[in-house]
């Protein structure tokens, strides 16, 4: 859907007279119609004590607040408008967004627009225009695309160029306070903030062209369509996500957004920049998609939860790990597994080498598990050298 024009704003009121008194109950911080309103403050004495102590309070309450507009400070001049005009072929389709945010970041020394590739996907280097913060406008001399997690990559080269902080999404837990920048309908900076209000999202319908492999975190900060590929910044100034869609029955804002969690955008980001594709990671095991609450509570669980491993790959990731047929999978590091489909997603997403912890369900009792992810062209190439070594019988 194009974004160029802008929506209507309207004010949103019950009625004249409720809207009035609910104004004046704000003001004067007493009841509205019906009830019997406090005197007056009207001696101007009186009055100047009110005010005194007024500012007093403000003045504790700001510097509380103020860490928001430090933050925006901060990160505002590492945010940028993504426009980008289609080529012929896509142009008068109704489905093709042209409008997006970014977020700089710093990656080998050089510097990229870190945002999602379905504001991009459609266009070329030539068609992307780049404004950044102080006005001034660029193209890409390259673009990187993940569509398997929706992370676009575009490196640029202007000199000073401000990059944002990476945070660390790890670290990330429900209830964290975080602000979301960029250019909703085409209005440039902006922010919004909220909390971090859920982890592990997966499962969702993001329609044609959606991210296969999903462990969103959502939030209630405010988004909307133009907010795609904007950072979602924590009060330390660093990213944790990348803002990429809504649950909406409006189109608008509906308190339901969703963010890739920065530690996988900026692994993407690594591998796209240096290997030109993402290694997928790899454990070994084949889960049970038929795995019911039945099945669930006959292994002693209260729930349908957790994957169930049908079978281990000999010579895997999860074989050396002592994964076992018949473990259901319940955790994986600090994720509570739902199905099989989530722990599939986890794995996929897991950097190539990196140490995980897993909690198992094995004959009634919990057993801890380390693995270590491994690639699965290189366990194919180990099994094939395996395969010739052994002598023909």
């Amino acid at each position: 859907m194009s974004l160029s024009s802008l929506p209507s704003i309207a004010f949103m009121g019950r009625s004249l007279v409720c809207g009035l008194a609910a104004s004046l109950a704000l003001v004067t911080g007493g009841p509205t119609f019906g009830q019997q309103a406090p005197a007056a403050a009207t001696l101007p004495n009186e009055r100047d004590l009110l005010f005194d102590e007024l500012h007093r309070d403000v003045a504790a309450m700001e510097r509380e607040l103020g860490i928001y507009k430090r933050v925006v400070r901060l990160v505002a001049p590492s945010v940028v408008h993504v426009q980008a005009k289609p080529l012929a072929d896509f142009r008068f389709r109704r489905d093709v967004e042209e409008a997006g945010s970014g977020v700089l970041v710093s990656v080998g020394g050089k510097n990229y627009v870190l945002t999602n590739r379905h504001v991009v996907k459609h266009s070329d280097p030539e068609h992307i225009r780049l404004e950044l913060n102080d006005g001034r406008e660029i193209s890409p001399t390259e673009i990187f695309t993940d569509p398997e997690t929706d992370v676009a990559v575009l490196a640029v080269d202007s000199p000073d160029l401000i990059p944002a902080r990476v945070g660390n999404s790890d670290h990330c837990e429900i209830g964290d306070p975080v602000m979301a920048f960029g250019n909703p309908f085409n209005l440039r900076q902006s922010v919004t903030r909220g909390i971090i209000s859920g982890m592990g999202r997966s499962n969702l319908d993001l329609g044609d062209g959606g991210v296969d492999y999903q462990n969103f975190m959502q939030t209630d900060a405010a988004i909307n369509p133009g907010n795609s590929g904007g950072p979602l910044i924590n009060l330390r100034g660093e990213i944790v996500g990348l803002n990429t869609a809504i649950a909406s029955n409006s189109g608008g804002n509906d308190g339901i957004g969703f963010s890739i969690p920065i530690n996988i955008a900026m692994s993407v980001t690594r591998q796209l920049v240096e290997h030109g594709k993402v290694d997928r990671g790899f454990l070994g095991v084949m889960l049970d998609g038929n795995f019911n609450l039945e099945a669930a509570r006959s292994a002693g669980l209260p729930r349908l939860m957790g994957a169930l491993v049908k079978q281990v790959t000999e010579r895997s990731p999860a074989a050396l790990a002592g994964v076992q047929t018949n473990d259901v999978i319940l955790r994986y590091n600090n994720a509570a597994i739902e199905n099989d489909q989530h722990l599939i997603n986890l794995v996929k997403l897991s950097d190539v080498g990196r140490p995980v912890e897993m909690v198992v369900l094995r004959g009634g009792q919990m057993v801890n598990v380390q693995a270590q992810i491994g690639r699965l062209d290189d366990f194919v190439a180990e099994t094939e050298a395996a395969l010739k070594a052994v002598p023909p019988k």
